[in-house]
């Protein structure tokens, strides 16, 4: 991409209809040229904004800019926000940058820097996080920096030179997202199976999948796991079962109810496992717009079995299980799930911190692949405070997971 220097840029709030459009236009014009990029949902991208859809705005704010030249070119974009029981998790009260793109000048990108860090001070925060959500972190987290091919659905796309904006303007990794793939028509080792087969046939355990005609109870069940696998995290916020309500109706139409898994101990629910085909596989036609003629044609690529990669978004077991091995017992059935649906053949497993290192050696046993490197950065805003890292969790356990601001 070409280099800019720029007498005047304009750094503009998004407050109306046709600036948000702006906003989402960013993208399209930055990543014309990029074969690998796919363009994120404009009703997506909308929603995150939008008080009456994100309940994280009921104790946050955000707000949104787009940048441009001297000539009215759009040439880049920033969104700050925060929200308070996240912010106040942290030893500095922590804010939220996300939703960045930039051309390749270092000017451009300070600026838009300079103005969440000033926003964000005003509404009290200490420190920024970036690039992230506002939102929970299975979407739009970290940035890129290895594994340049095609995202996802949810999973950060960027520039390679915007790694050098964030470590120039002081930013710090907080900690590193790993997202590793799992060719699901190369055998697992037979000692995983050993072990698998042997957890999932112990007496008192139980396996069941997700099924929408009951979709209440295994709500429950998720909160119930995901609450007591994380009541010790130093971040932990309990989930809100409106919010998952929200996001279950969102996914229904792509959900397959034998992707999403949950272990039970003698009724009482212990793990789970959610997973969803992989819909960027069709998104990737529609350049961000979902109308009435791309739901059509969603529903012929859907026919044509187009999607054949899936996400696992999220794992949980609850501390007292954790060294039972419940996880390997739940890609057991999984196991007889993709044997019925050969036009699976890929598992993005997206994705595990550092922090985490449970999970990581999990990767490691089903022979998970490297795919993809995020980095989620912190900058604290006083002059001299030592730079921090996200706590390695010991006895907890989730795969998608972690500190959020």
């Amino acid at each position: 991409m070409l280099q800019y220097y720029f007498q005047k840029m304009k750094l503009k709030e998004v407050t109306n209809r046709k600036d948000a459009k702006k906003f989402l236009n960013v993208a399209r014009i930055l990543y014309k040229e990029d074969k690998n990029w796919i363009c994120p949902l404009d009703s997506d991208i909308e929603a995150i904004f939008n008080p009456a859809l994100n309940a994280y705005f009921n104790d946050g704010n955000a707000i949104r800019w787009i940048l441009e030249d001297e000539k009215g070119n759009l040439i880049g974009r920033v969104a700050a926000f925060y929200n308070t029981k996240k912010a106040h998790t942290y030893e500095q009260p922590t804010g939220g940058l996300g939703f960045f793109e930039c051309i390749d000048n270092r000017e451009a990108a300070f600026l838009m820097f300079d103005h969440c860090k000033d926003w964000l001070q005003k509404q009290g925060m200490e420190a920024m996080d970036g690039p992230v959500n506002f939102g929970e972190n299975d979407q739009y987290w970290g940035l890129l920096v290895e594994g340049f091919t095609q995202q996802s659905y949810g999973m950060n796309y960027h520039h390679p030179y915007y790694r050098k904006f964030f470590e120039e303007y002081g930013f710090f990794p907080y900690f590193e997202q790993i997202t590793n793939h799992l060719d699901v028509t190369v055998p697992f080792p037979d000692r995983f199976w050993k072990i698998a087969d042997w957890i999932a046939k112990k007496p008192g355990f139980t396996y069941e999948h997700f099924r929408m005609s009951n979709a209440n109870k295994y709500i429950r069940d998720l909160i119930s796991v995901y609450d007591q696998a994380w009541a010790n995290h130093e971040h932990f916020t309990p989930l809100n079962e409106k919010d998952i309500k929200t996001a279950l109706m969102k996914a229904k139409p792509i959900l397959d109810e034998e992707l999403i898994w949950f272990a039970y101990h003698d009724g009482k629910p212990i793990s789970f496992l959610v997973m969803f085909p992989d819909v960027n596989q069709i998104f990737r036609h529609f350049n961000g717009n979902l109308n009435l003629i791309n739901k059509l044609r969603f529903l012929y690529y859907r026919w044509k079995k187009e999607i054949h990669r899936t996400r696992i978004t999220v794992m949980g077991v609850i501390p007292q299980y954790q060294r039972y091995g419940v996880e390997s017992a739940i890609f057991r059935q999984l196991k007889d799930v993709f044997d019925r649906r050969p036009q699976y053949t890929e598992i993005e497993l997206s994705w595990v911190g550092d922090f985490n290192p449970r999970m990581k050696a999990l990767h490691d046993a089903v022979g998970g692949k490297f795919g993809k490197k995020h980095i989620t950065y912190r900058k604290l805003f006083k002059e001299g405070a030592t730079p921090q890292h996200a706590t390695i969790l010991r006895n907890t356990k989730k795969q998608s997971a972690n500190p959020q601001p």
